[in-house]
């Protein structure tokens, strides 16, 4: 028996993918009875075909679905049949749902995408076909479903056939094949179809029974990315993960990459005890001799054999995120078992889905593929996806919803990371601080345009210059004055403002100076990342909070009427959001207290 598949089962909405798999699941015998009957009644209340009992409701398995009659989640089903087993994933058509089918797509070996005969190719069969060879999947099966509605026409069904091959035909995809099927009759799904002697080939349940996924095999070093470092006992450390690729036995020779740490592997622990060996996709234990540092994110590879390292790549994404990716946002990547700060340094292209032209855009929105520049905020070891899609996918997720917003594949690393370092110098930060006789540090003050910022940071700095402090003030409009001229408003434009601020703000306090920064700063993930630069304590989130009633009142540049009588686009508090500080480390209200009376409580506030 071969091997079991695994394909992920995709198309538009209301192209029959449930009705599809509800026939495959019955007709292999693979419905119970009390299952069947379950289904029979609720075809009565939410089916489709009037007296039939309605298949799709075998897989439709969430009330939402049943209702609306469309499938949200995705569906993960196995059966089999006398020649092979399989796992099914059932994914969302709906384009808001892309993700999930993204989801599928990534473990998946094949992918069946459906078509309506009635309709032909539309736009999210393009997609779903792009991101299933993206994410390496190397046997696709188009499947033109409800030919019956059709006639059984050849005509149709070459037509549909020719326009998905020219989607294809740039993709690398060694097998694509279309099919013409009634989900809802079986015909060539499960039996041939009378209807249809014009197709000879074979039906789609024996295509999934006979297709060759399996690779051709070439040995692969050991690659297993540690989950978590095991320590039941103060006299036993063990490294906890899943082989992605390779082999592994006691007394081999390994190296943890990225630090490069080389040790020998003493044993390989199970639940059951120990074992001599280990495998790709085996989940063990393994200890090591002498003990080394090695934490969850780190790779054990063969010693002989070491793992690519970079912090720069160029990578495909498709992109999940109801808000724009924008470039120099700070997302969170993980990759394997490691998650790092990273950001797109440079979207490359977007991916035109019908035609696959490359087409420049200053962002991707949701749902689109691009290519694109990614740093990370650290070292981080990987394999290219088309060497590993255990080591070479990654997934970005926004930092203050923890929602995942891309997923992605690493097509190479644009600068090994060894090529860079930092250059060590005797003179630091500490040393610059002591000769001014002060703790640098940097005091970030952010809130709405008017309520009050520019007028504290002003006062503030007075006093500490009064006292003898060593400062500077960076302060959002003189900036863009200079450092920043050549950014606009926009949300992209805003991200990069305060990136490069916050990089200004770090390298000033290592100079040993008190920095003050006056910036609306809207967005908090931006804000988190430039506390991220700084060592604990040295930074500190000052929120001037006035309400955007309060400061459209004050208004002295005119900006807030201007951007009500939509002069100015983009304007906080207007027709840009304002993400409030959950955890400022002082909150001054300008509604209610003073310039002055604000600059005391600050002062108060700082450590000695």
């Amino acid at each position: 028996m071969p091997p079991p598949l695994r394909f992920v089962l995709c198309g538009s909405v209301d192209d029959g993918k449930s009705t599809l798999l509800g026939r495959l699941l019955y007709d292999s015998s693979r419905v119970f009875s009390d299952e069947m009957k379950r289904v029979v009644e609720d075809s009565r209340r939410y089916g489709t075909q009037g007296d039939v009992a309605d298949l799709a409701l075998l897989v439709d398995g969430l009330q939402d679905e049943r209702e609306q009659g469309m499938t949200i989640d995705v569906a993960y089903r196995a059966f089999e049949t006398p020649r092979r087993r399989f796992i099914v994933a059932d994914a969302p058509g709906h384009e808001q749902y892309t993700r999930n089918m993204v989801t599928g797509a990534s473990t998946a070996d094949l992918a069946v995408i459906m078509v309506d005969a009635r309709k032909g190719i539309l736009p999210q069969t393009a997609r779903h076909t792009r991101i299933a060879a993206m994410f390496g999947v190397r046997h696709i099966v188009l499947a033109v479903n409800k030919m019956d509605l059709a006639g059984w026409s050849s005509h149709t069904f070459e037509a549909i056939a020719s326009r998905h091959w020219l989607v294809t035909e740039d993709l690398g995809v060694p097998d694509v094949r279309a099919i013409p099927v009634s989900a809802l009759t079986g015909e060539n799904l499960t039996r041939a179809a009378a209807n249809a002697p014009w197709y000879r080939g074979p039906t789609l349940l024996e295509h999934l029974e006979t297709v060759e996924t399996a690779r051709p095999a070439a040995p692969q070093p050991l690659r297993m990315p540690v989950q978590y470092v095991n320590r039941p006992s103060p006299d036993f450390r063990g490294y906890c993960g899943r082989v992605a690729c390779g082999a592994v036995k006691p007394g081999d020779r390994v190296l943890v990459s990225p630090a490069g740490t080389r040790a020998a592997v003493k044993s390989i622990v199970v639940w059951q005890g120990t074992r001599e060996s280990a495998a790709q996709g085996d989940s063990v234990t393994l200890t090591l001799t002498p003990d080394v540092d090695v934490a969850r994110g780190d790779v054990i590879v063969a010693a002989d054999e070491p793992l690519e390292v970079a912090d720069q790549f160029q990578a495909r994404i498709v992109w999940m995120g109801d808000e724009p990716l924008s470039v120099g946002r700070p997302y969170r990547m993980k990759l394997h078992t490691r998650e790092v700060g990273a950001a797109v340094t440079r979207i490359r292209h977007r991916v035109d889905v019908s035609r696959g032209a490359e087409l420049a855009a200053p962002r991707l929105e949701l749902n689109d593929l691009g290519v694109v520049n990614l740093a990370t905020d650290s070292p981080v070891p990987f394999a290219r996806y088309d060497q590993s899609r255990r080591l070479g996918g990654f997934i970005l997720i926004d930092r203050a919803t923890n929602a995942t917003v891309g997923a992605g594949t690493i097509s190479y690393p644009l600068m090994r990371a060894a090529n860079l370092t930092w250059q060590d110098f005797d003179i630091d930060g500490d040393v610059r601080a002591r000769l001014k006789r002060q703790r640098a540090r940097c005091l970030w003050l952010t809130g709405l345009s008017a309520s009050g910022k520019s007028t504290v940071a002003n006062l503030l700095e007075r006093r500490l210059v009064a006292e003898g402090r060593h400062t500077y003030l960076l302060d959002g409009d003189n900036v863009r004055h200079g450092l920043n001229r050549d950014l606009g408003f926009t949300e992209a434009d805003r991200v990069e403002n305060i990136r490069r601020v916050a990089e200004v703000a770090r390298l000033m306090v290592d100079a040993g100076l008190i920095v003050i920064v006056s910036f609306i700063s809207p967005f908090r993930s931006e804000r988190d990342f430039a506390r991220g630069l700084f060592e604990p304590g040295d930074f500190m989130e000052i929120f001037v909070d006035a309400s955007v009633e309060a400061c459209a009142r004050r208004d002295p540049k005119g900006l807030y009427a201007k951007a009500m009588r939509g002069e100015i686009r983009n304007f906080t508090g207007v027709d840009s959001p304002y993400e409030r500080p959950l955890r400022p480390d002082l909150r001054l209200d300008t509604e209610k207290l003073s310039p002055d009376e604000c600059v005391e409580l600050v002062m108060r506030s700082l450590p000695a």
